[in-house]
């Protein structure tokens, strides 16, 4: 053949090749269309005119400002076992993704050996010897790269897994914290309450040494003392329980937790609140949840994964190529009879091989079939999870709007039975009232506190879930 002809003859080869290795097959990924609603349910006509902007646009610590609470977080976003699994399950998707790109690169593997020694006749010989081999896969219908492009979805996908970590986590310690404040406050009302009655009990004991009470008024005054005494343990227990669960968010052992600004404070013109909430909070856009919230993005990145895997089954129905090449060198010498005789300089082979399934009983078929129900499958927890993302969001907002009238109305609740309480007590000492009439106004006022406590906690609470709903505590 003329020489024209072999260096035309490679030159197409080579482009047949490389256009062939440009070939994948299976469907390019292209977003799935969701129909979502235009406005978030639960929010107020006044909100939705005017959502430019989001609550979880901000960062925690300036939607969490009580300086010990955003220590706390920071602790935990240092220190929490959940989190440091989250990052190497990171790092171990990350060599993932460098095993599967590997396989569209040759594979070189070296040979070295040294051998010498001396024979019966004389002979001497000291020869060393490198063989190499080299053994490439043509990805001629993109079986490789569609892997590749599988296992990079699965590596953001574990990236967003750790965004979901990092904001369940923030909100968990949030919410186990306004937990703690709250029973904290439930307490301090319980020993004032206790106080109180000690007190009472006191007045109906005076009254009765004096002749002008009765009996049944020193018992009835140390119902409501006991109970609030019955309270106490109680309270402790789960406070302790409470510092356990903080503690374990943080990676620590049990141990106290330190506290910061208390919830509130009782005055002679009502509760007093460290922190005044808004009675709304911004939800944002409806299309902003779909980027904002990380575990969106993981089900879509799953949705990728498995569409290129479709390719990656496609791809085995067809032929593949594989080319072998090696080679090798000795250099050394061997001595007999005083002449040197050199050794082999060097040798070398190649070699093309083709595969081509024809029967494996039906496998590629129904291994290309289950890919397409994962893809299927993919796609479906996709819309479950953008589904569910919505109402985490409607539940949120409803829950905060409520919550705040609750709280609101309590405190009108607790400023009247204090009331109630002051007229009963001063119509008790002037002999116009019985002291029934005192112990059902004081046993109302304590449950009233008691409720106004918890009011103002899950106030707090409807906050962290409308953050986390949002997708904010992450960034």
């Amino acid at each position: 053949m003329p020489k024209n002809s072999r260096k035309l003859s490679g030159a197409v080869f080579t482009v047949t090749v490389l256009m062939l290795s440009a070939c994948t097959v299976g469907p390019n990924y292209h977003r799935p269309v969701v129909q979502t609603p235009a406005s978030f349910h639960g929010v107020s006509e006044s909100q939705q005119t005017a959502q430019t902007e989001s609550f979880a646009d901000l960062p925690w610590w300036q939607v969490f400002h009580d300086p010990q609470l955003q220590d706390l977080i920071r602790t935990a976003l240092k220190q929490n076992y959940d989190l440091q699994l989250a990052v190497e399950r990171v790092n171990a998707a990350r060599a993932q993704v460098g095993i599967v790109r590997s396989n569209q690169f040759p594979q070189v593997s070296l040979n070295p050996t040294f051998s010498g020694g001396k024979t019966e006749q004389g002979i001497k010989s000291n020869i060393f010897s490198l063989a190499a081999d080299v053994i490439f896969q043509v990805d001629l219908f993109g079986r490789y790269r569609r892997a590749t492009e599988a296992a990079r979805a699965q590596l953001l996908g574990t990236q967003d897994a750790q965004q979901t970590v990092i904001l369940t986590l923030v909100s968990d310690v949030a919410s186990d914290y306004f937990l703690l404040r709250d029973l904290d406050l439930q307490l301090q009302i319980t020993k004032e309450t206790v106080q109180t009655q000690e007190n009472s009990v006191k007045l109906t004991d005076l009254r009765l040494t004096h002749g002008v009470g009765t009996r049944l008024d020193v018992l009835q005054a140390r119902q409501v003392l006991d109970t609030a005494n019955a309270q106490i343990p109680d309270l402790e227990r789960q406070i302790g329980q409470t510092e356990d669960a903080i503690n374990i968010l943080l990676g620590k052992y049990p141990q106290d937790v330190p506290r910061g600004i208390t919830l509130g404070t009782q005055t002679p013109n009502g509760w007093r609140w460290s922190e005044t909430l808004p009675p709304q909070l911004p939800a944002g856009l409806t299309s902003e949840l779909l980027e904002r919230r990380p575990d969106i993005h993981r089900a879509e990145h799953e949705v990728i994964a498995a569409n290129a895997n479709i390719g990656v089954a496609k791809a085995m129905f067809f032929p593949q190529i594989s080319l072998f090449g090696s080679g090798g060198a000795a250099f050394g010498h061997s001595a007999f009879l005083g002449s040197n005789i050199p050794a082999p300089l060097g040798v070398g082979s190649y070699a093309a091989g083709l595969t081509q399934p024809i029967f494996q009983g039906g496998a590629l078929r129904n291994n290309l079939r289950y890919a397409k129900s994962q893809d299927r499958q993919a796609l479906i927890s996709y819309q479950q999870t953008i589904q569910r993302a919505f109402g985490d969001v409607s539940d949120a907002l409803i829950g905060y709007d409520k919550y705040h009238g609750v709280r609101e109305r309590q405190e009108l609740t607790v400023k009247d039975l204090q009331e109630s309480v002051d007229v009963s007590l001063m119509r008790y000492r002037g002999g116009t009232a019985n002291y029934l009439d005192v112990l059902d106004s004081q046993r109302s006022l304590f449950q009233a506190e008691l409720s106004l406590a918890e009011a103002r906690n899950n106030e707090y609470q409807s906050l962290v879930q409308l953050y986390k709903a949002l997708g904010g505590g992450w960034k």
